[in-house]
């Protein structure tokens, strides 16, 4: 089964997007900080992860993205903000991040690039 994790510390956007990608036969977990998508990533091992940006706590998300990356490289990451800062963005594809999108969401487009992410680990592309 594809496996989705879901990082955002907007408990409403991880419930939306927990439910569309569900609907849509993935398995989906859902994290709300930093240490909890760390732990997550270690325990559930999913394919690709949808990881907020700016998250408080003191572990943000390109922290979090450059543990994940250091561990397991293969694992896709998406990288979502509401902000398009430049200086982010680029720190986070010299991170390892697979893409970024921004808020709001088109899911129609983040449904595309989610299973273009699983084909490639596949080998389907």
């Amino acid at each position: 089964m594809k496996k989705l994790l879901v990082v955002d510390d907007e408990v409403e956007i991880c419930e939306f997007l927990k439910a569309f990608f569900e609907e849509r036969d993935y398995e989906v977990l859902t994290a709300r900080s930093g240490p909890e998508a760390l732990e997550a990533v270690d325990n559930f091992q999913p394919h690709v992860i949808l990881l907020d940006i700016f998250m408080p706590g003191g572990l943000d998300g390109l922290a979090v993205l450059k543990r994940i990356k250091d561990r397991y490289p293969n694992i896709k990451v998406i990288m979502v903000t509401a902000l398009e800062t430049r200086e982010k963005i680029e720190e986070a594809m010299r991170f390892g991040a697979d893409n970024y999108i921004t808020k709001p969401l088109s899911l129609e487009y983040l449904e595309k690039d989610v299973q273009e992410k699983i084909e490639v680990l596949s080998g389907n592309r």
